[in-house]
């Protein structure tokens, strides 16, 4: 899981918690159908017929190669397709030159709209923040991996008002007594220090909070080194969106005194108001842990990376994890042909999308700003797609 939008920060920053951000624009709603066949599917047109490019097709088409051992080893729980559905079109894409992968997905897939196919989509990015390996003077943050003493609780521990599906996260007190996890007040104050492992210092607690809020980023270090680091686990309590919060105070706006709603104007008003800025992100009690993540791309949800222009987070009641997904949308920069390998907590329903932009200014300028309306077709196998059209 990951990481959130940009505009998805927005998301976040008003109510999420890729963590994903969650759209400080209104998004559609999402059907009550549990997943695209009780949304109910239809044809779309041929894709030899939408404009795909080549550079476009030759992306999508390494990016769904790499996800294709995933595909073939996961349930969809979309019901648009069975594992088996995927094994020759694997097969065939593994050996596809790329010079032919415009012709590939014109050959093997046939586009289908689930629900009204009215799509909406945001994005979101990596992180890059000044980090450091070893403690020193400028690097007083703590990237905590994932402390040892947090459980979930045994049912017979949790008390019946706080029983609510799944075993809560917490710890066991000295008494033995199971009680929330520490909340980002506590951990910030040092409840966690010498007890749960770090991987490595930052220099701006921040940019940290807003990484935490995507779920991944980099850490650059002063020799230059590149720390990526991943999504691990959440220490369970509430998360809450300081964008929201900053809403509903008067805060955000463009009258006299108040500050834009971009992420940039949130991180404005924290740095330009130190104690409030700080007292605002302790609102937010949700504390992401990290793992270091080895590779040239920060993991998505289906567990292969994820690629610049090419991978898109979905839900996976939807839309099968590891398929191809047509974009068209009024925005023409996230126009084309994208992968599904990525999932957020902002990003549910039929048709709701987030697009990834890779790491550096752009891809936040990119992704902060991204809000786009249109259109969305789910590319199946020929085979899935002709039993759902046989079935209806």
């Amino acid at each position: 899981m990951r990481m959130l939008p940009a505009v998805a920060l927005l998301l976040l920053l008003a109510a999420c918690g890729r963590v994903v951000p969650q759209p400080a624009v209104s998004t559609p709603v999402a059907p009550a159908a549990a997943n695209a066949v009780m949304a109910g599917v239809a044809l779309g047109p041929a894709l030899a017929g939408l404009a795909l490019a080549d550079a476009d097709a030759r992306g999508a088409l390494a990016s769904f190669i790499e996800s294709c051992p995933r595909l073939l080893a996961r349930e969809d729980a979309s019901g648009l397709t069975r594992r088996e559905d995927w094994a020759g079109v694997c097969e065939r894409a593994r050996v596809a030159p790329p010079s032919r992968a415009r012709a590939f997905f014109a050959e093997e897939f046939t586009p289908v709209q689930v629900g009204d196919g009215k799509a909406f989509a945001t994005g979101y990015f990596e992180p890059e923040i000044a980090g450091s390996r070893t403690r020193r003077p400028g690097y007083e943050v703590p990237v905590y991996a994932m402390p040892s003493d947090l459980v979930r609780g045994w049912p017979d521990d949790v008390k019946p008002s706080e029983r609510t599906g799944r075993p809560p996260l917490g710890r066991y007190d000295e008494q033995g007594r199971f009680v929330l996890y520490h909340d980002r007040a506590a951990i910030e104050d040092g409840a966690l220090a010498g007890k749960a492992p770090v991987i490595a210092w930052a220099a701006d607690p921040v940019e940290f909070f807003f990484l935490q809020i995507q779920g991944s980023g980099r850490l650059i270090t002063p020799e230059g080194e590149v720390i990526r680091i991943g999504y691990a686990g959440k220490n369970g309590r509430e998360y809450v969106g300081i964008g929201g919060v900053m809403r509903e105070r008067g805060l955000l706006g463009s009258g006299p005194g108040q500050y834009s709603g971009s992420m940039q104007g949130i991180m404005a008003y924290i740095r330009e108001n130190p104690a409030e800025g700080r007292a605002l992100m302790r609102e937010n009690k949700s504390w992401v842990f990290f793992t270091e993540v080895k590779g040239d791309g920060p993991l998505g949800a289906l567990g292969v990376p994820v690629r610049r222009e090419s991978s898109v987070a979905a839900d996976p009641a939807y839309v099968p994890l590891g398929a191809p997904v047509w974009l068209d949308l009024d925005r023409p920069e996230a126009n084309g042909l994208w992968v599904a390998q990525d999932t957020g907590g902002a990003i549910k329903g039929a048709n709701r999308f987030d697009t990834f932009w890779g790491a550096g200014e752009d891809a936040r300028r990119i992704a902060g700003g991204m809000s786009g309306r249109g259109r969305a077709y789910v590319l199946l196998p020929k085979e899935a797609a002709a039993r759902l059209s046989a079935r209806r």
